[in-house]
């Protein structure tokens, strides 16, 4: 059975609203097994200006499912967050079919059952491929070689702990670390 937590930045889940997400997840119960009991964490926000934003977050043992959107409507919002998961189950059944092996959490059903996605959406084809040696440094140098590069993340060598590290810009223009356990 899904469990759904639904959560208000900025407004007040009234039931219309709760009982409308729980509704339109309840309907992706199908995809579970039923011994995974998921937990459908939903935070819905508004924003002044920019409208609201749904996210949704389902986390499973081998898998995490995530989707956010962005729309002048909470409903329309919430409808669109349910199709980008759905096409990130195809995506994964796909894969999990085409390696033959089966992972706890999605339940076993036929890729017929799930709507078709968009064919740009369903390809994860590599179209390039980039070799690099990584050079030791410090976060904040990372940070300007990014910038100078004009990228949205640099792959760099912590100089004190000689492990890989990732910086990255966000959404909100600051900057994040992404460091690896050796």
């Amino acid at each position: 059975m899904l469990t759904i937590n639904v959560r208000g930045e900025n407004i007040e889940v009234t039931p219309a609203i709760r009982d409308y997400v729980e509704k339109k997840l309840s309907k992706m119960e199908k995809y579970f097994s039923p011994n995974s009991n998921p937990i459908a964490h939903v935070n819905l926000k508004i924003y002044p200006s920019k409208g609201t934003k749904v996210e949704v977050t389902i986390p499973l043992p081998y898998i995490t499912l995530r989707a956010e959107e962005m729309n002048d409507d909470m409903y329309a919002g919430v409808d669109l967050v349910i199709d980008k998961l759905e096409r990130q189950i195809r995506k994964f059944k796909t894969k999990v079919n085409r390696k033959d092996r089966e992972q706890p959490g999605i339940k076993d059903i036929p890729l017929d059952d799930i709507p078709e996605a968009d064919a740009k959406e369903d390809k994860s084809e590599i179209v390039r491929t980039k070799r690099l040696s990584l050079k030791p440094m410090d976060a904040e140098e990372a940070v300007l070689q990014m910038e100078m590069l004009g990228h949205e993340f640099f792959i760099f060598e912590d100089a004190e702990t000689n492990g890989a590290s990732i910086v990255y810009k966000r959404n909100d223009g600051k900057y994040g670390l992404i460091e690896t356990n050796e």
